[in-house]
C-alpha cells in the first residue's frame, strides 16, 4: 500500500475526463487513476465549505484503494447558474482502511490541494443544499421580525388592490393643471374638475375621490393621459393579465398593509392526496381548509395565518404550530410550492440553507465606482441599538459610523471621510452593522459582506437577505412586516414593503411577486422590497413550484430578464462577478431544458443519483469508513474487498436520499430553464 501509494505521487501527470456535473470525477495520471466522490458538506458559513469526501486510487491493472479525505475551502457562488466553484483547498486530513505511513499520507495530502484547484471543480448549489447538514449554531434567526397579519382581501371577482403609502398625498404635476398622488406606485391623478383618473391593468377608471367608488372609463382627458405617457416613462415592462384586462375590476384602495388574493367564482375546494386538507383550486393563491378542525389558513410573504372564516379574523400561526397534515403534501403535487414554510420538512430546510449561500464577486477597490444624490443637505436619524446613524433624505444606504461614512450600493461597501464622498471600495463593514435591528429601514445591509482583500481587490458577498429573504425560526419569510415612513421632500423616497405584493417563493427562482401587481412608473427607491430590487411577476395560472416549471420572468434593470444574470455585481464596472480562480472557467455547464415538468423527488435513497450512467453511490461515515450501496444493501470498503456491513445505515440511507435529492433538484432547475434567485433594478427617487 505504501509503496502503491508514493509511485502514484511521483508520476502524477494528469488527464481530466469528467464533465463539469458529474461525479465521480475521474482524473488520470501516468500510472494511477483517482475517482473523487461527490462530497459530503458538513458545515458551510460565509464563503467557506468544510466538508468530506469519498475518493479511490486505482494503480494500472490493480484493485482501487478507497479512502476518505476532509477538506476546507473557500468557495465563490454564483447563484443565477446555481454554481458553486471551489477557489482553493486544505485537506485536513486523508484515512484508508489500511495503515499507511504519516510520510505519504502528508505527500498525498499536498497533492491534493495542489491538484483541487487545478481540477476546477463546481458543485451544484441543489446538490449543496440537499445534502449539507443544517447547522442549528449557525443558523440566523430573526426574532425580531413581525408576523401580525395585514387586512387579507378574498375577492370572488376581478380586482385591483392599489397601493398607497399613508394617506394620499396631491402634488401638482410641473407643466399641466393636474395633482398627482405621489406616494403610490400606481399613476392617480386629479384634473381641475375634481375627478381622479387611475391606469391600471390596460384600463382607465375614474372616481369623484380617491378613497370613493371606481368605474371603468374609456375616454380620460388628453392632458391625463400625456401625463401618464410622461410618468411611465422608464418603468419596467408589465407581465400581461389578458383575463383581467379584458375584465372591469373591482378597485381596492388601501392606505395600511394589505394582501389581496382573487378566485375565479367562488371558493371551489379540493382534497390533497393522503391528508386531511381541502386547497383552493380556483386562485393564484394559497387557501387551505383542514377538514378535522374546519378552519381556514392561508400562506402570505412566508408567513401562516389562519381564521374560521374566510372573511376576515386572520391571527398568525407560526409555521411549526400548524396541522401535521401539511408536512404530508406530496412534493409534484398541485400546492407543493408551500412546503417550503411547512417547519420540518426537507424543502423548508434547503430553503433555510439556500438563505444563507451568498453571492460572491471580487470587485477592483481603483474602478469600481459609486454616486449618492440626497434630497437637500444630508439627514441623518440614529439606528436604535447601535452606534450607527443613517441617512433618510436618499434612496442609497449610507451610514454614519465613528465620524466615518460607508454607503451600501448594489451589494458593495463603500467609504468616504463625508455624506457626498469621495468613496472608495471599502474593506471592512461598519461597526455594529451586525446589530441594526429590523425595525429599521436599512436593515437588509446587514446581509452584505467583505470575506478577504487584497491591495487590489475586495471579495465581497450577500446573501438574499439583502433582498428581503430572512429566516424566521424554522422557515424563511418576505419582509420584516415592518411599516417604514418614507421620506418627503422635493423628492420622495418609497422604503421596503413586506405584503400587497402576492408574494411567493420558488426554490429556483426565489421570492415573485403577483402578475397582477403593477408598477405603474418608474420604480423608485426600492417600492417593493430594498432600494434598487425588484421581484419577478409570476403568471397566475403556472404558479412556479417544486413540480412544475413557469413562464416565470424577472424584472431587472428595467428591462424583462430570464434571470440568468440577473445579480447585483453584474454589469457593474470594477466588478467581477464570479471569483474563480486564475484558470478556472467561468459559465454554466448546466443542459438548459424546456418548461415541462420536471421530474418529483425519491421517496427513499435509492442509490440512483446518477449522472451520465456513473453511479454516485460511494460516500464515507463522519469517521471516515468508506461504503458503497449495491441494491438496498450497503457495503463497507476493508481495504481489500466489499463487504455487507450490519451497521446501522439509517444515517448512510438519508444522505444517499439527499443525495439524489440533490440531482432531482438540479434536473428540475435545468428543466426551468436555469433561471435564477437574485435580482437587481433601478433605483433613485421621484422628484414631487
Amino acid at each position: 500500500m505504501k509503496n502503491t501509494l508514493i509511485c502514484c505521487l511521483l508520476a502524477f501527470t494528469t488527464n481530466y475526463c469528467w464533465s463539469q456535473n458529474d461525479w465521480p470525477r475521474e482524473i488520470e495520471t501516468t500510472s494511477a487513476k483517482i475517482s473523487l466522490y461527490q462530497p459530503q458538506p458538513e458545515t458551510f458559513s460565509g464563503n467557506k465549505l468544510s466538508g468530506r469526501a469519498a475518493f479511490s486510487v486505482t494503480p494500472a491493472g490493480k484493485d482501487p484503494i478507497f479512502g476518505a479525505l476532509w477538506m476546507d475551502t473557500k468557495v465563490s457562488t454564483d447563484r443565477t447558474t446555481r454554481v458553486i466553484s471551489l477557489v482553493d483547498a486544505k485537506v485536513t486530513a486523508v484515512k484508508f482502511p489500511q495503515t499507511v505511513d504519516s510520510v505519504s499520507i502528508m505527500k498525498f495530502k499536498n497533492l491534493l490541494e495542489t491538484e483541487i484547484v487545478r481540477w476546477n471543480l463546481q458543485i451544484s448549489l441543489d446538490d449543496l443544499l440537499a445534502t449539507l447538514e443544517l447547522n442549528e449554531a449557525e443558523k440566523k434567526m430573526d426574532l425580531d421580525l413581525k408576523t401580525e397579519a395585514p387586512e387579507i382581501i378574498i375577492s370572488p371577482q376581478p380586482a385591483i388592490l392599489v397601493l398607497i403609502d399613508g394617506e394620499p398625498k396631491l402634488e401638482k404635476v410641473q407643466g399641466s393643471n393636474l395633482q398627482r398622488v405621489m406616494n403610490s406606485p400606481y399613476y392617480i391623478v386629479k384634473d381641475t374638475n375634481g375627478k381622479f383618473y387611475l391606469d391600471a391593468n390596460e384600463k382607465w377608471y375614474t372616481s369623484t375621490a380617491v378613497m370613493g367608488e371606481w368605474k371603468t372609463t374609456s375616454y380620460p382627458p388628453k392632458e391625463v393621459k400625456k401625463q401618464q405617457e410622461e410618468f411611465s416613462k422608464g418603468a419596467p415592462p408589465v407581465q400581461k393579465d389578458s383575463a383581467a384586462s379584458k375584465t372591469e375590476s373591482t378597485v381596492v384602495i388601501r392606505t395600511t398593509p394589505a394582501e389581496l388574493i382573487i378566485t375565479n367564482g367562488s371558493a371551489t375546494f379540493v382534497p390533497i392526496q393522503g391528508t386531511q386538507l381541502l386547497y383552493v383550486k380556483n386562485t393564484p393563491g394559497n387557501i387551505f381548509m383542514n377538514i378535522e378542525t374546519q378552519e381556514y389558513f392561508t400562506l402570505i410573504s412566508g408567513r401562516w395565518y389562519t381564521s374560521k372564516s374566510m372573511k376576515g379574523g386572520w391571527v398568525y400561526v407560526a409555521s411549526d404550530k400548524l396541522p401535521k397534515d401539511f408536512s404530508n403534501i406530496p412534493e409534484g403535487s398541485e400546492k407543493d410550492i408551500v412546503l417550503a414554510s411547512v417547519a420540518g420538512t426537507p424543502a423548508a430546510k434547503e430553503a433555510l440553507l439556500d438563505a444563507q449561500v451568498p453571492q460572491t464577486a471580487a470587485v477592483d477597490r481603483k474602478t469600481a465606482t459609486v454616486s449618492v444624490k440626497y434630497d437637500g443637505e444630508p439627514k441623518f436619524e440614529k439606528i436604535e441599538g447601535t452606534t450607527l446613524a443613517y441617512a433618510v433624505n436618499t434612496s442609497s444606504a449610507v451610514i454614519l459610523s465613528d465620524k466615518k461614512y460607508f454607503v451600501c450600493e448594489n451589494a458593495i461597501w463603500f467609504e468616504g471621510s463625508s455624506p457626498n464622498g469621495p468613496w472608495s471600495v471599502s474593506i471592512t463593514v461598519p461597526k455594529d452593522v451586525q446589530k441594526i435591528p429590523p425595525s429599521s429601514p436599512v436593515y437588509n445591509v446587514k446581509y452584505v459582506y467583505i470575506y478577504d482583500s487584497t491591495p487590489e481587490v475586495v471579495y465581497v458577498g450577500y446573501t438574499p437577505g439583502y433582498v428581503g429573504c430572512y429566516v424566521y425560526g424554522p422557515t424563511i419569510v418576505y419582509g420584516t412586516g415592518y411599516y417604514y415612513n418614507p421620506w418627503y421632500g422635493p423628492y420622495y423616497y418609497p422604503r421596503p414593503v413586506t405584503y400587497g405584493m402576492a408574494m411567493s417563493y420558488n426554490p429556483y427562482m426565489g421570492w415573485s411577486m403577483g402578475v397582477s401587481i403593477h408598477v405603474g412608473g418608474p420604480a423608485y427607491g426600492g417600492w417593493y422590497g430594498p432600494p434598487r430590487y425588484h421581484p419577478p411577476y409570476y403568471p397566475p395560472h403556472h404558479p412556479p413550484c417544486y413540480g412544475r416549471g413557469g413562464n416565470t420572468v424577472i424584472i431587472n434593470n428595467g428591462n424583462i430578464n430570464n434571470g440568468r444574470n440577473a445579480n447585483f455585481y453584474n454589469n457593474q464596472s470594477g466588478v467581477r462577478a464570479s471569483t474563480l480562480p486564475a484558470n478556472g472557467q467561468s459559465g454554466n455547464t448546466r443542459q438548459q431544458g424546456g418548461q415541462g415538468r420536471p421530474s418529483t423527488m425519491p421517496a427513499t435513497g435509492s442509490g440512483s443519483g446518477t449522472r451520465n450512467n456513473i453511479n454516485n453511490n460511494v460516500m464515507s461515515d463522519k469517521s471516515g469508513n468508506v461504503y458503497q450501496k449495491q441494491g438496498q444493501n450497503w457495503q463497507e470498503n476493508n481495504g481489500g474487498n466489499w463487504q455487507n456491513t450490519r451497521q446501522n445505515t439509517t444515517d448512510l440511507d438519508r444522505q444517499q436520499m439527499n443525495r439524489d435529492r440533490g440531482v432531482n433538484r438540479s434536473n428540475n432547475f435545468s428543466q426551468m430553464g436555469g433561471g435564477g434567485m437574485n435580482r437587481g433594478g433601478g433605483g433613485g427617487g421621484r422628484r414631487r
